[in-house]
């Protein structure tokens, strides 16, 4: 099994990366494979709405986003990390991910995703909902914890200082193995969820 770990924030080892690592840890400890992808310190442009990808099977914009797109395809689950922004996660973050759940083929049912995120002080709560949206409107299983996904502190050491969120992310890596355990169980006897064709309505309509 294979974990994808995405690091928003533009500093390579600051305070995401703090959480991100701690959920690591328990990850490993339970033999699970990790890969931690830095996101926020490159150069990602936002969706143009073009379309192209569904013709291309890939984002026309060769950068980031097609590097990731087979490695997400292939994993089992994905932690998304994010500092927060005027109470949202990082632009280049949200830019990266747009593009990736969008251009990226192949179905996500069932892989596992998690939301972290590092504040100072507030805003964590709002960041945290609009990351979930991306795995929610995938048919992905969200990893929940003890209390939201998020750590606090300015400073990597001050995170390290926040013993509730260090307790949360390992809670969170400890439920995040769990849950692709039981899926991949499930998967094995079950199989995956039965899907209907997809029905498009618009909220708009002619009479």
């Amino acid at each position: 099994m294979k974990v994808l770990l995405l690091n928003g924030s533009p500093h390579g080892k600051g305070c995401t990366y703090t959480a991100l690592c701690e959920v690591e840890k328990v990850l490993h400890q339970a033999g699970i494979e990790t890969e931690m992808i830095h996101v926020g310190n490159k150069d990602v442009r936002g969706c143009v709405a073009c379309g192209a990808c569904r013709e291309k099977g890939k984002c026309v914009f060769e950068d980031l986003v097609n590097e990731t797109a087979p490695k997400f395809a292939a994993c089992d689950g994905i932690v998304v990390g994010s500092p927060v922004y005027y109470a949202s996660a990082n632009g280049t973050l949200v830019s990266f991910l747009d593009r990736l759940f969008y251009s990226s083929p192949g179905d996500k049912t069932m892989k596992v995703g998690a939301a972290v995120v590092s504040a100072r002080r507030g805003g964590c709560s709002a960041t945290f909902d609009g990351l979930n949206k991306y795995f929610t409107i995938s048919g992905m299983p969200v990893v929940s914890s003890q209390y939201w996904n998020s750590v606090h502190g300015n400073t990597p050491e001050e995170v390290l200082k926040d013993e509730e969120g260090l307790q949360t992310m390992r809670t969170l890596g400890r439920n995040m193995v769990f849950l692709l355990k039981s899926i991949a169980l499930g998967k094995e006897q079950f199989g995956l969820p039965e899907k209907e064709s997809r029905i498009g309505t618009n909220f708009i309509r002619n009479n």
